[in-house]
């Protein structure tokens, strides 16, 4: 019996002009992979989903799939989405994010979103209001993926961004229509790169406008004879594409990171959540931008938070403090640099957000500020395993890596991370970006 409430969303979505909608999940490689099904078939995907293989969850970038003792050819999973959450992506289109279960509609152990539902209940067990907001970073790419233009570059420009008024005037209007709440565009520091910044919201819906902003870009760029790479250094020698997520924390009592007696008017507990972020930071490099590519990016001097220590407002830290002042509406908050567009951003944010409640349960202290560049400082910092292996030998032996994702999930992402690391790990730089520039495009 179809669900009357089911029913009336999918007579809504009809009117809309959808024809067909998308449930997805992103899998552990940080790929996004979907779904469809007719709108006339929404009770359907909502009730019993639809079927995919366990090996889903271990595809890769080049769909090789790595295969682990756990995960074969046998076995059924579904995805299912909620009607509610259906969003229209481009015309006749509408898409969902989608919940990885069993047959029985239990949470699949893989299902990344699922982990990070549960990092935010944990937080609201713990009397914590959490928010989470994202930026993405990425590059326009001409249809043959090269280079979109080929004159000189104004980072910020009024040139570069009003040669693409057309494009950004067409993704403001269907990332509206999408429901996408956008709070700045603008062309960025690197050749043909584009910034979007989405206001903040509870980590789940946060990550979802994530994954729903991906998708229209995407969408959007080609219409414009464009294309768009997600990867986290298109072109080798290029600037970089972050995917930095900020995170701000409250109690009854108010915010975390301001309204204390602390640095930067820091509260205790926000001190200490802090700590716990820059503190397994060595361990969960390999979730925050495990790629083979991610390594091309995190260098000093490119603004990636390549080190192992926080700052106000310092963009070359890991962990960059953005204090409560007239100038940032959303009060006071920090940002993980580290995260590039490579990570599977469910995962990314439940490591950020149990890292930080873990420096709050422990009481962790607060390392001392870096508050210039830490290549030129003389405080000590935390070594971080920035190449590829040694980021995956550190979460492989982690015990925090495994309390806050899961072994299920560090087994998985470990098998499909190293499935780069033999395939494309002893390749030149520039084989690798070719290889992977369009492995995130939605």
């Amino acid at each position: 019996m179809q669900d009357p409430d089911v029913t009336a969303y999918a007579d809504t979505l009809r009117e809309e002009g959808v024809a067909i909608i998308a449930g997805s999940v992103t899998d552990l490689a940080g790929v996004t992979r979907a779904k469809y099904v007719p709108t006339s078939r929404l009770g359907a995907f909502t009730r019993s989903g639809m079927g995919v293989s366990p090996s889903w969850s271990v595809f890769c970038v080049d769909s090789g799939i790595a295969f682990t003792p756990t995960i074969g050819v046998a076995g059924d999973l579904r995805i299912r989405i909620d009607p509610e959450e259906v969003r229209v992506v481009e015309d006749g289109v509408g898409w969902a994010p989608g919940t990885l279960t069993d047959q029985h509609g239990r949470p699949a152990p893989l299902c990344t979103r699922t982990r990070l539902v549960m990092a935010e209940r944990a937080a609201a067990e713990q009397g914590l209001q959490v928010q989470m907001g994202a930026e993405l970073e990425c590059t326009m790419l001409a249809t043959d993926a090269g280079p979109a233009t080929t004159e000189p570059w104004s980072p910020y420009g009024i040139r570069t961004s009003l040669d693409r008024s057309g494009f950004l005037v067409d993704l403001a209007v269907s990332a509206q229509r999408a429901g996408l709440s956008v709070e700045q565009l603008h062309t960025e520091y690197g050749h043909d790169q584009l910034e979007m910044s989405l206001a903040p919201d509870t980590p789940v819906a946060a990550v979802d406008a994530v994954i729903l902003a991906r998708i229209v870009l995407s969408r959007v760029a080609s219409r414009h004879g464009l294309r768009i790479s997600f990867s986290p250094v298109p072109f080798d020698g290029a600037a970089g594409n972050g995917a930095h997520l900020h995170l701000s924390l409250s109690d009854a009592q108010g915010p975390l990171l301001s309204g204390g007696t602390g640095l930067h008017g820091l509260r205790g507990a926000g001190g200490h959540a802090i700590a716990g972020v820059i503190d397994t930071l060595p361990d969960l490099i390999g979730v925050y931008a495990g790629s083979v590519v991610s390594p091309l990016r995190l260098k000093p001097g490119n603004w990636a938070g390549a080190t192992a220590c926080w700052g106000l407002e310092n963009r070359e830290a890991a962990v960059r403090f953005v204090a409560a002042t007239p100038g940032n509406p959303h009060g006071a908050n920090i940002e993980c640099k580290l995260i590039d567009p490579s990570a599977n951003p469910y995962l990314a944010a439940a490591a950020f957000l149990g890292s930080a409640l873990r420096g709050i349960d422990r009481a962790l202290e607060l390392p001392e500020e870096i508050p210039e560049n830490p290549a030129q400082s003389d405080f000590s910092t935390r070594p971080l395993p920035l190449a590829q292996r040694e980021a995956l030998d550190a979460m492989e032996t982690s015990q925090v890596a495994a309390e806050l994702l899961s072994t299920d999930i560090v087994d998985a992402l470990l098998a499909v991370r190293r499935y780069e690391q033999k395939t494309y790990g002893d390749q030149p730089p520039e084989q690798i970006c070719d290889a992977v520039r369009l492995a995130w495009t939605c």
